[in-house]
């Protein structure tokens, strides 16, 4: 299949824009409620988030485009759509429940929500082009880290 450079480009823009809005969503209470919470020994620098973050979303946004170029292929591409989609929007909403809303609780269920959703999205793709369906288990592994981190959190508060 001939390489798309704009529907690469489009499908990394996707998700690192989604990344900006958690990012702005993230920015002011980094500096001020975050702090004040009781975390974990395990607990990551606050540097470390934006580089794994940023890696995270252009991984996911490669494993887009490489279902996207064979969309002609898929029987379901609706749905496989909506799939990502949601997958991306449980993502960005979880940084508006812990960071802008200030809901730990809340914010513990939708990422346990989120973890369903993103081990869905890469059974789909990986059934489509098992790379995708690859590029998506570091995801996996830090959303995994994140939620107990984030149940960690909300115990201690």
């Amino acid at each position: 299949m001939k390489f798309k450079p704009l529907a690469f480009i489009v499908n990394i823009a996707i998700t690192l824009g989604i990344g900006a809005l958690g990012g702005w969503a993230t920015a002011q209470s980094v500096k001020t409620w975050y702090p004040t919470l009781n975390k974990p020994a395990f607990n990551p620098p606050n540097w470390l988030f934006a580089p794994v973050w940023t890696t995270l979303y252009i991984l996911i946004g490669i494993a887009a485009y490489l279902v996207w170029i064979k969309r002609d292929q898929i029987t379901h591409f609706p749905r496989t759509v909506a799939i990502y989609l949601i997958q991306l929007m449980l993502n960005l909403a979880w940084s508006f429940i812990f960071f802008y809303l200030h809901e730990i609780g809340f914010a513990m269920a939708e990422i346990i929500l989120l973890l369903i959703v993103i081990v869905i999205n890469a059974v789909t793709f990986y059934r489509i082009d098992k790379r995708a369906g690859l590029l998506f288990i570091p995801y996996i592994l830090w959303v995994s880290f994140a939620s107990f981190l984030t149940y960690n959190i909300l115990i201690l508060n």
